[in-house]
């Protein structure tokens, strides 16, 4: 997402259309949320060591679910804000006469589609992660 940009020439090359992520907060909110996502997933390998030596301690266990359900919501509402961008990119809304950028912004499109699509691929792992989080404090 951080690299989408794309600059097209209008008529001469001193006016030009532009698209980049840090024209739209919503696309600024998920670049923002998934640095914080993925910084508390660094900060969080050593209370996952603790976890692994110490299987008998749950009081790390427990801060480290529901760290992670946090992470998740976090990652899930930053992901479904930019989705619903990237569909008003590519079929605009007729209602509000806001057109759709695709067909003239294609590289910039499948930039922020393909962040988008790997953002809800990490929520999918998340869930994962916190269910098998969930599953093994249960049994200790």
């Amino acid at each position: 997402m951080g690299t989408s940009d794309e600059t097209l020439p209008f008529f001469t090359q001193f006016f030009q259309f532009q698209a980049s992520y840090d024209d739209l907060p919503t696309f600024q909110f998920f670049v923002i949320a998934m640095g914080i996502v993925g910084g508390y997933l660094v900060l969080s390998l050593p209370f996952s060591i603790v976890c692994i030596v110490r299987p008998q301690a749950a009081a790390p266990r427990f801060l480290l679910l529901v760290l992670d359900i946090v992470a998740l919501t976090l990652n899930t509402a930053a992901s479904a804000a930019a989705a619903a961008i990237v569909y008003l990119a590519h079929n605009g809304n007729s209602n509000t006469n806001w057109l759709a950028i695709c067909q003239q912004f294609g590289d910039f499109c499948q930039k922020v589609s393909g962040a988008v699509v790997a953002g809800f691929v990490a929520v999918l792992m998340f869930v994962v992660l916190v269910i098998l989080s969930a599953v093994a404090l249960r049994r200790h």
